[in-house]
């Protein structure tokens, strides 16, 4: 990231843009919501519900994976992904806290 200069922003800073970042794709969101109704799935499975290729779908999977909000296990030749619910409420509390800052009784315009 040396370009971004990220070393120049607070942890949590990095940490909601990591997470902005993850969720910054219609297809990852996608993915989420099919993970959250189905509560487990299979990679396939989610291709199935997707208008993306299987490649594309394991790009998006393994960025999921990478931030932590998804967890995955393998079985057999298949992959079984779901929500790691520590990680989605650590999430869910970065996400608050942020939008939680702005105080609409006092805007500026």
């Amino acid at each position: 990231m040396g370009l971004t200069k990220s070393e120049n922003f607070s942890v949590t800073q990095n940490d909601l843009a990591e997470l902005f970042k993850a969720l910054g794709h219609p297809a990852r969101v996608a993915i989420l919501e099919h993970l959250i109704q189905s509560n487990t799935c299979i990679t396939g499975d989610i291709v199935e519900h997707l208008p993306l290729s299987q490649a594309t779908v394991s790009q998006h999977l393994k960025a999921l994976k990478n931030t932590g909000l998804i967890k995955g296990t393998i079985e057999g030749t298949s992959v079984c992904y779901c929500i790691d619910e520590v990680a989605w409420a650590e999430a869910k509390s970065k996400l608050g806290g942020f939008f939680d800052q702005f105080d609409p009784h006092s805007t500026c315009c």
